[in-house]
């Protein structure tokens, strides 16, 4: 049975490029029909595609983002076959954004009025450039024709950056749909796609550190296997990622205390400008599980060489 699972996943039509011809031209076709059913002689218009093909984008940069992880948590041959396929889906998500990139340049040059007037947003506008430099440096470096200009710790640069950034940029909307904007007088409630995209990006870096967990624990393990994490520490480490979940859940009543707080000195203020999603709002309960994750992970204090405990020195 597990060979017949293995020989599955191997199969030609869902590996390499027949897998992103399988997923990308399904999807674009999906993305045109919607055009054509939609008024593109309005801003409004225009401006729902920008949505909707962003829409078909984000689960790829989810899956991208959570591979390599769910292979070292979960490995079987199914998340092999994820890993293997990587740089596909991503390239998928490429698509995607392309069309997206369309539109975006369609609305901004015919119709500038209702660009600036509805949707322009210096903070919006700086995370978007950069999102799309660093996918188009992704992508022409998956390639050999690109990827000899750079060196591997430069690739590497790109890639993780990139992939961290587009991640960052697509979970952080879909938190701001739900935890502020519903507080807003003409926003209504956060629709179901909303709470869909929050969470799976959620989840997708929450196995990122989970994986990163394991790495340190498998490296304790086998510095000394008999040294285990001290019991205050993995108290303090549950409790901290405890925290951070119910925090992930329940934005809506710490987030305008902690970004006032946050963005009190002057110097704050500034970089709300300039910094793309500062003061990180958003990101606040997956740095409290890294911290958590961390505590759980970690050794005992060393004793130095030839030294005793405390209380059994003559």
């Amino acid at each position: 049975m597990t060979s017949d699972i293995k020989d599955i996943f191997k199969m030609r039509a869902i590996n390499g490029w027949n897998l992103f011809w399988l997923i990308s031209i399904p999807m674009s076709l999906a993305i045109f029909i919607e055009m054509m059913n939609t008024d593109m002689s309005q801003g409004a218009g225009v401006s729902d595609m920008i949505g909707y093909s962003v829409r078909w984008a984000i689960p790829f940069i989810y899956l991208v983002i959570a591979a390599s992880s769910v292979h070292i948590l979960f490995p079987s041959p199914f998340t092999k076959w994820w890993m293997r396929n990587r740089k596909h889906i991503g390239l998928c998500f490429a698509v995607a954004m392309a069309w997206q990139g369309l539109y975006i340049f369609i609305i901004s040059t015919s119709f500038r009025g209702y660009y600036f007037e509805e949707i322009y947003y210096f903070r919006d506008e700086l995370e978007g450039t950069v999102g799309y430099l660093f996918l188009v440096a992704m992508v022409v470096t998956s390639f050999q024709i690109g990827r000899k200009y750079v060196n591997p710790m430069q690739w590497n640069l790109i890639h993780k950056g990139g992939v961290y950034f587009l991640w960052a940029y697509a979970f952080s909307v879909y938190w701001w749909n739900i935890f502020y904007y519903p507080s807003l007088e003409p926003y209504g409630d956060p629709r179901t796609l909303d709470y869909i995209l929050y969470w799976t990006g959620f989840t997708a870096f929450a196995l990122r550190i989970a994986a990163w967990g394991k790495g340190r624990h498998t490296k304790l393990a086998k510095r000394d296997p008999d040294q285990a994490t001290p019991t205050a520490s993995k108290v303090l480490g549950s409790a901290i990622i405890v925290f951070g979940l119910f925090a992930s859940a329940t934005g809506h009543q710490w987030f305008e205390s902690v970004s006032t707080f946050i963005t009190g000195a002057t110097r704050s203020e500034e970089l709300v400008l300039w910094l793309p999603f500062w003061p990180l709002e958003p990101f606040l309960p997956l740095l409290m599980l890294g911290l958590g994750t961390y505590f759980l992970t970690m050794a005992k204090p060393q004793l130095a060489a030839g030294a005793q405990p405390a209380g059994l020195s003559e």
